[in-house]
């Protein structure tokens, strides 16, 4: 089993097709900062999501990333350094972020990300998951991504 740290979207979109359980089930334990766990609380977030963060499942553990502001990544937001932090504290390879700029920085730093497509493959591939159902779920929430990028995952997954 692996630690992942995890930034908002993942876990935001997961919640809401009903794929919330996949980082258990894909890597083991999950840990958030401090910063994303207020995130999925915020009121801004769908209750679905409010309601998964009120009752957080045993394999996330949210913490806090420490000093952030030390991190020389000025062009991100407070999350994804948090979660590149805590990576870094805890020495975990992998990330799950949807946000291009963390994806890059996390990289730059010797650390894989991956997003909530990626996942959804990595599970496909697993047979965890039914991408097209999945992607079909996700389709019907506020995630944006270019459609061809979508085609081409549901293209690997066809049988």
């Amino acid at each position: 089993m692996r630690v992942v740290v995890a930034d908002t979207g993942p876990l935001h979109y997961l919640v809401l097709i009903g794929e919330a359980d996949l980082p258990h089930r894909l890597f083991g334990r999950v840990i958030i900062p401090d910063t994303v766990q207020a995130k999925l609380r915020h009121p801004c977030a769908p209750a679905l999501v409010r309601e998964w963060i009120a009752s957080r499942p045993s394999w996330v553990d949210a913490m806090p990333a420490g000093p952030v502001e030390q991190l020389p990544l000025p062009s991100l937001g407070a999350g994804e350094r948090a979660v590149i932090a805590l990576a870094e504290l805890h020495q975990t390879d992998l990330i799950l972020i949807d946000d291009r700029a963390g994806t890059i920085a996390a990289r730059g730093r010797g650390l894989a990300a991956v997003g909530t497509l990626g996942l959804l493959d990595l599970a496909g591939r697993q047979g965890l998951v039914d991408v097209g159902h999945a992607v079909a779920r996700l389709k019907a929430t506020n995630f944006r991504i270019r459609r061809e990028i979508l085609d081409a995952l549901l293209a690997k997954h066809l049988d």
